[in-house]
């Protein structure tokens, strides 16, 4: 859907994470981006985005009577990804609809998908083996709830696996990354995929602005969870998060 005006303007992007009516904001945006959001990603990642979820669906070692859901799904990438590992069942939930239209789209038999806020899920206490999310948990209105609903719907002994793009710990290397993530991209993203919603400026900024491994692990900790762990990929552009809840 179109917006009249930019979801984010400058002085909202000093603390995006701040902002009162982020919720609207955030799903207005992927709402308008949605129709070109994979071609963007491909792209502005060299690819490399495929590559890093396949890696987290990996390090969850799915079996074959697992329940997978995947939060903020997007336009289903993660879930696709997981349903090449079979697990026995599939969820992606997301409250952007326009994400969900093309996700459901593809018409693969295998994966359901249910529209719902990643702070209220839909599901009953302990109905999942593995919840996971792909750079989606920086965009929640309340980081520790979301987490805590991850854990709730979670079984005992249930993983989480979050996939977040976080800032290099190089200095040389961030300040080469930042330049292109936070100028050459904005600009590029924003014609290919024709958004007028300020997406793509707000979504490095989130990244900046967003909280570093360490403090992201203990965050997870203090929302039920166990065992967390951070494992950097592409020198640290992108984190990998595991834990279990106890």
């Amino acid at each position: 859907m179109a917006t009249d005006k930019p979801a984010w303007s400058k002085p909202l992007l000093r603390s995006p994470h701040k902002v009162a009516d982020k919720a609207q904001r955030v799903r207005g945006m992927f709402n308008e981006i949605a129709p070109r959001y994979e071609l963007v990603n491909r792209l502005f990642s060299g690819g490399r985005d495929t590559y890093w979820r396949k890696r987290a669906v990996k390090l969850a070692e799915v079996h074959p009577d697992d329940d997978v859901l995947d939060i903020a799904c997007g336009t289903g990438d993660f879930a696709r990804a997981f349903a090449q590992a079979s697990p026995k069942s599939i969820i992606g939930t997301d409250f952007a609809h326009e994400m969900l239209t093309r996700a459901s789209g593809r018409g693969d038999q295998r994966l359901r998908w249910v529209e719902s806020d990643a702070l209220h899920l839909p599901f009953a206490d302990n109905s999942f083996s593995i919840v996971s999310c792909a750079f989606g948990v920086r965009n929640f209105v309340n980081l520790d709830d979301g987490l805590k609903e991850m854990a709730r719907v979670l079984r005992p002994g249930g993983r989480a696996i979050i996939l977040e793009f976080t800032r290099p710990t190089n200095p040389l290397f961030r300040r080469a990354y930042e330049l292109y993530a936070n100028y050459i991209m904005p600009i590029g993203a924003s014609w290919i995929s024709r958004d007028r919603s300020g997406a793509y400026h707000y979504l490095p900024r989130s990244v900046v602005s967003f909280l570093n491994a360490e403090e992201m692990v203990s965050r997870l900790d203090d929302a039920g969870f166990s065992n967390s762990q951070a494992k950097r990929l592409t020198m640290g552009v992108v984190t990998i998060y595991l834990a279990k809840v106890r």
